[in-house]
Order: structure tokens, then sequence, then C-alpha cells
């Protein structure tokens, strides 16, 4: 489980299709194990091997298909968050690292301090976001400004632009959304109830 709290940016150093192999800080590297999940733009995978600057993680088909992970390269800007621990302070949202779907980005604007971002989302997600609630893009937690059929807006404040692989989004890039797992299992409750 995670917090969508990005602790750390990483870059690609080569990505294979069924795995990518990726460098970050030193500090972040040092709390990794093989074995250990981790998140990369949002996506949990598991660490399969971990050097002095570089760690690997397989992608399976399922994740291939549903994740922006597809697209990345070498040179890749990634997000990266390690699991959250009983002491971790819980301060954006749970995010699982299972990926519902890619998003496209159709819209940046500023607004005073803030950049808006809007995103296109397949119909069937977008039932699952709401005003005001919760939303991991590319594993990052954000609070959903609007919400409609098909579409939703975030808003990025400067830390997190600064701090985050979301700088390096352009129009009609894809990113990766979770949907809050709470309104999933609400949903699906009441589905089998009507």
């Amino acid at each position: 489980m995670f917090s969508g709290i990005i602790s750390h940016v990483g870059n690609i150093e080569k990505s294979t299709g069924v795995g990518l192999t990726v460098s970050a800080p030193r500090d972040f590297l040092k709390k990794l194990k093989v074995g250990t999940s981790v998140a990369v733009q949002g996506a949990c995978l598991t660490v399969v091997e971990r050097g002095k600057k570089t760690f690997k993680v397989e992608i399976m088909p399922e994740t291939r298909v549903r994740t922006n992970l597809r697209t990345l390269s070498r040179g890749s800007l990634v997000n990266l968050e390690l699991p959250v621990t009983p002491n971790t302070l819980l301060s954006g949202h749970i995010v699982q690292g299972h990926v519902d779907d890619t998003a496209r980005l159709i819209r940046i604007t500023r607004q005073k301090n803030a950049r808006v971002l809007g995103f296109s989302v397949l119909p069937a997600l977008s039932m699952y976001i709401v005003d005001k609630g919760p939303v991991a893009v590319n594993g990052v937690s954000l609070t959903v400004i609007k919400a409609k059929r098909g579409h939703f807006t975030v808003g990025i404040v400067p830390h997190t632009w600064r701090s985050t692989a979301l700088r390096t989004l352009k129009l009609n890039d894809r990113v990766n959304v979770e949907v809050d797992v709470i309104g999933k299992y609400v949903g699906k409750f009441l589905k089998k109830r009507t």
C-alpha cells in the first residue's frame, strides 16, 4: 500500500517490455531489497534486482496493457514511492498501486500559482471519480476539482509540480490512473443489490 506522496523521482535506464531498470537516488535505493514492493508511476511492482545506482522490476502482461509503463524509454522521468509502514504519516490517500487504466491529458491551464490539468478517461472509470475526491495520477495523490462523465480535472501546487515527474507531461500524454478503492467496493456492492 502507498500514500501517493512521491518521495523521489528516478530515470528509466532500460525498458525491455517485460521489465524496467530504474536509476534512483542513493537514499531511496538503500531502502530497497529484492522482493520489496515499489511504486513506479503509481504501479506497484516487485524489485527483482538492486544495484548501487539502479533497481530492476518485472512487468507482467496485465500491467503492461493497463498502464503507461509500456511507453517509457531511456531517460523518462518517473515518480517513485516506497510502501507505507505502520510509522508512515498517511498524508495522501490509500493508494494500492493497482492502476485501473490510463487517461489522456487534454488540457493544462494556469490559475495563479497552480496548474489545472484536464484528463479524458473511460466513462466506465469516471463513475468512480468524484468532485473533491481522491485520485492517483502517475502515483501522485491528488484531489479532483471537477468530475464529469469521461473527464476530470485536478490542481497541481508548485511544490508537487517541481517535486514529481508530472512536470514533464505534454498534451495527449497518457497517465496512469487509480481511482479510490473505497468507491470501487461501494460501486460493486450497489451493483450486486440491484
